[in-house]
């Protein structure tokens, strides 16, 4: 792989098995009780081909069901392709499944601690950094010694993005610029996101904000029921989506 290549993806491709809804008669579903449930493929991604650089901002657009998520999970290795490769170069951090390392027996201290050790930081680099996670969060200190199971789902993920965003890494992925939590904490965790621009990250965003896609994002990839319909200038693939569905707006 090039060195100056983030993530190389080649001819990647994911399907999942799907329950058949479709309603059989009343008397065909008591004599299939205790038959296995029929199965339909269902492909959500088709022969997916992208290099994205090192320092590259990319943006993801489509509809709901375009291939989006599944595509940002199978870059963060949460799902694995049916098929073709995907290689990364670096650190990555996915801010996607956030709050899956808490547990929640136990403290929201000791989650901090448990979640930076899974993301891959040393313990010593949380020491240096705890303060500034916990403020972060914006969760009162009386909280700090409760279980997680305490906690509000907001608390939750607001604490485990704040952990999310102290980790130095080469690569960021975002799923939505900044969707968590109230107005105040958005704000701040926009902040983040552009601190990370500055630093020249490699981040990767799919989002329907497509005002935020064109000012931030260097190259845009557009998506429909998992096919790459447009790859280049952002401008470019906002007008040929917007195009796709109708929308209209005025062109300068």
């Amino acid at each position: 792989m090039s060195e100056n290549i983030a993530i190389k993806i080649e001819k990647v491709s994911k399907s999942f098995n799907l329950p058949d809804l479709r309603a059989p008669l009343l008397r065909e579903r008591f004599v299939n009780l205790f038959q296995p449930t029929a199965k339909v493929r269902f492909k959500a991604l088709e022969d997916i081909s992208l290099n994205i650089k090192k320092g590259e901002i990319l943006g993801i657009i489509g509809q709901n069901g375009s291939g989006k998520s599944t595509l940002l999970k199978i870059m963060s290795g949460i799902y694995i392709p049916t098929s073709g490769k995907i290689k990364t170069s670096g650190d990555l951090v996915s801010f996607l499944e956030l709050g899956i390392g808490f547990n929640p027996e136990l403290s929201g201290y000791e989650n901090i601690y448990l979640n930076g050790l899974i993301l891959g930081m040393s313990r010593k680099e949380i020491d240096s950094k705890f303060s500034s996670i916990f403020e972060f969060s914006g969760i009162d200190e009386r909280f700090l010694s409760a279980p997680i199971k305490t906690y509000s789902a907001g608390m939750q993920l607001r604490l485990s993005f704040s952990v999310a965003a102290h980790v130095d890494a080469d690569i960021y992925v975002f799923d939505e610029i900044i969707a968590v939590g109230d107005a105040a904490f958005q704000e701040k965790s926009r902040k983040i996101f552009k601190q990370f621009i500055r630093d020249g990250k490699t981040i990767i965003v799919a989002s329907h904000a497509l005002k935020d896609i064109e000012k931030l994002v260097d190259n845009c990839l557009y998506l429909d029921r998992g096919q790459v319909m447009y790859y280049g200038k952002p401008k470019t693939a906002v007008l040929k989506y917007q195009d796709a569905l109708g929308v209209e707006r005025a062109r300068t």
